[in-house]
């Protein structure tokens, strides 16, 4: 990519912002190396960051705990590609060149092998998304 080319920005969507959307976000950080923009944000957020989240993150080397759960109303600029993270009509029309719907499962209430399981999956995701930017 040339110096002058701007990063493309991907935004992550789900209802509370405090799971799957932010572990998204932070594995586009991780893996993208700084090649890509990457926001998360919620249609009704929560206010917090999911300690299972934190905890899970951590397990990989990313500290999620300096993550703020955001409302889509915060978020401003236009996006390269929207993600919305299987939240169906929950999750508002938000514009861009690309979007997808991932249709994961909700972690929040699942034991800490379901959790990760649904990380893990993310963070596949994630990566063949990076590799089509």
């Amino acid at each position: 990519m040339h110096a002058s080319t701007p990063r493309p920005r991907v935004l992550f969507v789900c209802v509370e912002n405090s799971n799957r959307s932010q572990m998204a976000e932070a594995f586009a950080r991780l893996r993208g190396g700084g090649r890509v923009e990457a926001v998360s944000a919620g249609s009704r957020p929560s206010g917090q960051i999911n300690p299972k989240a934190v905890r899970c993150m951590a397990e990989l080397g990313y500290d999620l705990s300096g993550h703020a759960s955001k409302s889509l109303a915060d978020i401003e600029g236009a996006f390269d590609a929207v993600i919305t993270m299987g939240c169906g009509d929950a999750c508002p029309w938000v514009p861009a060149a690309r979007r997808e719907d991932w249709a994961l499962p909700d972690p929040r209430a699942l034991d800490d092998t379901g959790y990760r399981a649904v990380r893990d999956e993310i963070d596949a995701r994630v990566q063949r998304l990076l590799e089509t930017l």
